[in-house]
């Protein structure tokens, strides 16, 4: 990948967590770009909306990309995130096989790659990717400390 398709991926997980904040939702964003880097899929979380608390932004991203590629494995993709994956998601990462993980804000409290249970590093984990984080963390900590100010 280039800086510039990393900063042009990212803005778009950007966009789909600004999207999700204006539906009331958590607002984190993901894009799944494929081996050449073309954006195979891209969504904002949905828990709300769908009252199901595994919509979260990687997963529709990633089964989104998959129902396309009409594959369960994600070889050679790679996965751009604006808030550290939580546990339940880096697990799915790690089960669709991603290539490289680049994530924008560390998530302290409910994050499973950096924090937490640190899913990647585990003896249980059969495939960790690469993994980037800090891509666009000022815009991406900024989009989720307005939504949670607006309601608090």
């Amino acid at each position: 990948m280039t800086p510039e398709r990393d900063q042009s991926h990212m803005l778009r997980a950007l966009a789909e967590a600004e999207a999700a904040a204006a539906r009331g939702e958590v607002p984190v964003g993901a894009v799944v770009a494929g081996p050449d880097g073309a954006i195979l899929a891209a969504a904002g979380n949905r828990t709300r909306e769908l009252a199901d608390p595994t919509a979260h932004a990687e997963l529709l991203a990633i089964r989104a990309a998959c129902a396309l590629l009409g594959m369960e494995r994600l070889t050679g993709c790679d996965l751009y995130v604006t808030l550290e994956p939580c546990p339940m998601c880096a697990t799915a990462i790690s089960f669709a096989r991603i290539r490289r993980l680049y994530y924008g804000a560390s998530d302290p409290k409910g994050g499973g790659v950096e924090n937490g249970p640190r899913i990647f590093s585990q003896a249980t984990c059969h495939h960790a990717p690469e993994v980037y984080p800090g891509i666009g963390e000022a815009e991406a900590s900024l989009v989720l400390k307005n939504f949670f100010l607006a309601r608090r």
